[in-house]
């Protein structure tokens, strides 16, 4: 019986992330490009560092609500269909946009259908992941997602390179945009009831009675400091395009190695996650914390390797941070538990991202320094967390 509920709860993985692969494809292309087009439309680096922390703060912030509303009506579908109809049929319509305050909106408008759909999404996600290992399960999912982010940088490369049109790039990405509408209604049809899922897995958190632990709030913490001083690529790649260190092709293509760190990344720690616990957010962190030395320099090669190290902390905090919010809340409060973590999550990143956007046009020395403490100053309180929940037995 348990190896049948792990390879169906397997397969709904895997279809969420072709899903996920098509809208990755779609969105990671375009945001791939927002900072320079942004420059070319006339801003400055902290109008760019403001929209991509507001970014932020829409997609993850409006997520507690979300949240909220996908535990109080169990209506994870419909809430799931609507966030990424309206996620990703904002980045074609930046093709329409002809001036910067439009292309800001349709930015934001992209962020908020994500924060409407990830909450219940992550929550059907959780169910199937149960069965087959959390790490595991939010990895294979997340390495999915990063193999559309690494495409779809690659196809506005090829149209740039072709065409020299940003318009063009933004309209090309209807298609991915429409698959994955059209895999997530398989998906729908195939399995109507996910929750199903978990309740053939072993819930080692069914006896919680519904409360979010105490730990959970330190872990929020925790991950704020390292959403705060994490820079957004578009600030990378504004760096990047203000100082001509590369040709705008290759901007896109640069995002997209990142990515495929990112999928490599997610897979080895989510396994790594499921023997080892929190700890491996403690070397995930470690590691990448100071990719803003390199990210942020003049000189190509180091670039390439802070954007490395860029991709690496992307594929943590993507893969298993989700994994742990699902490991410490209990299930009646799950959509609660992931839109709460997202929301704290985006109100530090996008306050990070706005004082880094103002640092960067004033001291980019300062703003390096902030990034890397920032990070730093996390670990000793994910060491004390994976202490608390190993002791808890929270921690399989």
């Amino acid at each position: 019986m348990g190896n049948s509920f792990h390879k169906i709860a397997m397969r709904f993985v895997l279809l969420l992330g072709v899903v996920s692969l098509f809208a990755d494809m779609t969105y990671e292309a375009a945001r791939s490009i927002h900072g320079p087009y942004l420059a070319l439309l006339g801003v400055t680096g902290a109008v760019i560092g403001f929209t991509a922390g507001l970014g932020e703060l829409l997609g993850y912030g409006l997520r507690f609500f979300f949240g909220l509303l996908s535990d109080k009506t169990r209506r994870y579908w419909a809430i799931t269909i609507v966030g990424y109809v309206v996620n990703l049929l904002a980045v074609p319509l930046l093709a329409l946009a002809n001036h910067w305050g439009l292309a800001v909106a349709l930015i934001m408008a992209e962020r908020v259908g994500k924060a409407i759909r990830t909450p219940a999404r992550d929550v059907m996600l959780s169910h199937a992941a149960a069965a087959v290992g959390r790490g595991w399960g939010f990895a294979v999912h997340e390495a999915m997602d990063q193999v559309g982010a690494m495409v779809g940088p690659i196809i506005v490369m090829v149209v740039l390179a072709v065409n020299g049109s940003y318009r063009l790039a933004f309209a090309v990405l209807a298609l991915p945009a429409s698959l994955a509408i059209a895999v997530l209604i398989m998906a729908r049809i195939t399995f109507p009831q996910p929750q199903n899922l978990e309740s053939g897995a072993d819930n080692h958190n069914a006896h919680n009675p519904g409360e979010l632990p105490s730990v959970f709030w330190l872990y929020l913490g925790a991950i704020g400091l390292v959403a705060a001083g994490f820079a957004d690529y578009p600030l990378i790649a504004f760096h990047i395009k203000s100082h001509n260190i590369f040709e705008d092709k290759w901007i896109p293509l640069l995002y997209s190695c990142a990515m495929g760190i990112d999928a490599l990344a997610a897979l080895a720690f989510g396994h790594w996650y499921d023997k080892k616990g929190v700890f491996v957010l403690v070397t995930a962190i470690a590691v990448s914390s100071t990719f803003a030395f390199f990210a942020f320099s003049f000189i190509p090669a180091l670039i390439v390797a802070g954007v490395v190290l860029w991709g690496v902390g992307m594929g943590a905090q993507e893969s298993i941070i989700r994994a742990v919010v699902a490991d410490i809340v209990p299930v009646r409060k799950r959509g609660t538990g992931f839109g709460l973590f997202n929301a704290c999550y985006g109100i530090a990143w996008f306050i990070g991202s706005a004082i880094m956007g103002i640092l960067y046009d004033f001291s980019l020395p300062a703003m390096i320094i902030m990034s890397f403490v920032c990070q730093i100053v996390s670990l000793p309180l994910f060491v004390q967390i994976h202490k608390r929940l190993s002791k808890s037995g929270a921690m399989r």
